[in-house]
């Protein structure tokens, strides 16, 4: 191409633009050995133009609903144990002063989640695919194992949130609700064998659960409609500890392992390969991702303002105090049961069930495409699932089976904290891929929507660094340890953030050298394999072109 930028090529495969003549410049590797060429090409920019295209005779509403599902299993994660107990700890502190920290956040991971949808769609490749492709071998490999940590660190607040709540339940001590976690995602993932519909449905019940629970505690208390909706649109921190609170409710929101899930997940549509077709399947996970976070965001205003209603009555015991004063997921079970009746501690351990098991599922398919894309490794999803759980299961048995409920809760903080560490090195790549010419081509973002990420990334991965780096800081002043002991700790933490830092800003600032995009105007081998495909025949119908990933097929998401 005249330049010193590399191609991504194998030797049985050659990249090339799907959609020659059709006006798009979406890269797809296209098998060159052994393959019939396609009779047909159609060149119409339309999405579905072809009359032998079924979307062409479809509505619009029809369209939109074969894209409807990515986003919602998305924003499960947004949903998981680890953000309600966030946002207990926000409302029992702060009443409803926070609720609009809730409202930018699911914007900004609104943005953030339709850059990852967008890379998906208009590379045909999803997050760790490109990652792989880019980056020295040995980057690769650290990108990951951090990868995979942040799944298994995304499964402990899930395991510990189902086991919290069979015992909530059922009486089940903590450990071994802990260990019965292990088996019973294997059980919802076992009804894909009676089809995809199936687990589809389940997963829908088990989100309008959640926001029937949660709104039905809600409808209870009664908090004042006025205040809900002042903390919802009045910026403001008052009070001890609400600059801490507000950083951990926007850390807790946008997860490393969701950016690669749903870069693939949108891979499982089928999406003619014109300008029109790459435009319209954006702006429909567009929407219905917006959809799907607005639900979230209901379900965790719904969170926040049955902790503060409860934890500022004027009735509350010295007990009920003390449990608002450092409210866990379990405690808080607990406190609903002593202000509001028994049916409130029930109600509220459903909805935490659903939670963590709906949760989980999306973190076995984030794992799936973590070790496909970066290894080329695609594991049966049981045997994923058995060993990302029996990993994440570990530490919370130990620390349960030691420390009890209040060692397991501790536990979901340090969770947190290593997602939070492990933000940059999957938000970094996707705001530089979905921003560089070389992986987008005329896909790639424009100018605003550049500077606004950037701008929005770059505070998020600020906010989790000041975050971690204060209370290390704090913790390190204040435990009790010998001085000797802190001096070691700082001898081999300090130089660990120094490395840290240094990594961010190589990936910050490290320019792409993988071409994936290839203009066909410009470059000649790639017209001298379309000739020999035999791409040029003008009478493909757009389906024939459709860009479909059969390896990302295989998910609970309607077709």
């Amino acid at each position: 191409m005249g330049s010193k930028q590399q191609q991504v090529m194998t030797t049985d495969a050659v990249a090339l633009p799907q959609s020659w003549g059709s006006g798009s410049n979406r890269i797809a590797a296209m098998n060159v050995q052994g393959r019939t060429p396609s009779p047909n090409i159609n060149t119409s920019k339309d999405f579905g133009h072809h009359p032998d295209d079924p979307n062409h005779k479809k509505p619009g509403w029809r369209r939109f609903l074969s894209f409807v599902g990515p986003g919602f299993l998305v924003s499960l994660a947004y949903l998981d144990p680890g953000n309600l107990e966030t946002d207990l700890q926000a409302g029992a502190n702060h009443r409803y002063e926070l609720l609009w920290v809730v409202l930018i956040g699911l914007i900004f991971a609104l943005i953030i989640q339709s850059l990852a949808a967008n890379l998906g769609v208009s590379t045909g490749k999803h997050l760790s695919e490109l990652c792989k492709a880019e980056y020295p071998i040995i980057v690769k490999y650290c990108l990951w194992l951090l990868a995979e940590i942040a799944v298994i660190a995304a499964d402990i607040p899930e395991v510990i949130g189902t086991a919290f709540a069979l015992n909530i339940l059922f009486n089940i001590p903590v450990w071994v609700g802990v260990l019965l976690t292990g088996g019973s995602t294997l059980l919802l993932l076992g009804l894909q064998k009676y089809g995809v519909r199936k687990l589809e449905m389940l997963i829908t019940v088990l989100v309008f659960i959640m926001a029937a629970c949660f709104f039905g505690e809600m409808s209870y208390v009664k908090p004042p409609a006025a205040d809900v909706l002042k903390g919802m649109f009045v910026p403001k921190l008052s009070g001890q500890g609400a600059t801490g609170d507000a950083i951990a409710l926007l850390g807790a929101l946008v997860m490393p392992h969701n950016l690669f899930l749903h870069s693939a997940l949108v891979l499982s549509r089928k999406v003619p390969n014109s300008v029109r077709g790459i435009n319209d399947a954006c702006r429909f996970f567009l929407i219905e991702s917006g959809l799907a976070l607005l639900v979230a965001f209901l379900i965790n205003v719904a969170v926040i303002s049955v902790s503060g209603t409860v934890c500022s009555a004027t009735n509350l015991s010295n007990d009920n105090k003390h449990q608002c004063s450092d409210i866990t997921l379990n405690s808080a079970s607990f406190l609903l049961q002593n202000v509001l009746g028994k049916s409130s501690k029930i109600v509220y351990a459903i909805a935490l069930l659903a939670s963590g098991q709906s949760s989980t599922i999306t973190g076995t398919y984030a794992g799936q495409y973590i070790m496909q894309g970066f290894l080329e490794l695609k594991m049966r999803k049981w045997l994923r699932n058995l060993m990302t759980r029996c990993i994440a299961i570990t530490p919370s048995l130990i620390v349960s089976i030691i420390g009890g409920s209040q060692g397991a809760g501790r536990l979901i903080i340090i969770a947190s904290m290593i997602l939070s560490f492990e933000l940059p090195f999957a938000l970094i790549p996707l705001l530089k891929f979905s921003s560089s010419a070389t992986k987008m081509g005329p896909h790639k973002n424009s100018i605003y929507i550049i500077v606004i990420s950037w701008i929005l990334g770059l505070g998020i991965i600020g906010i989790n660094i000041y975050y971690l780096s204060t209370g290390f800081v704090d913790w390190l002043i204040h435990n009790s340890l010998p001085k000797v002991g802190n001096v070691f700790i700082g001898i081999i933490v300090f130089p660990l953030m120094a490395v840290y830092m240094i990594a961010v800003i190589y990936l910050t600032f490290r320019k792409d050298t993988v071409v994936t995009f290839i203009d066909p105007t410009k470059d000649d081998t790639a017209a001298q394999t379309r000739m020999e495909t035999g791409l040029g025949n003008p009478n493909a119908t757009e389906l024939d072109r459709v860009h479909y990933r059969e390896d990302l097929a295989d998910i609970p998401l309607p077709e």
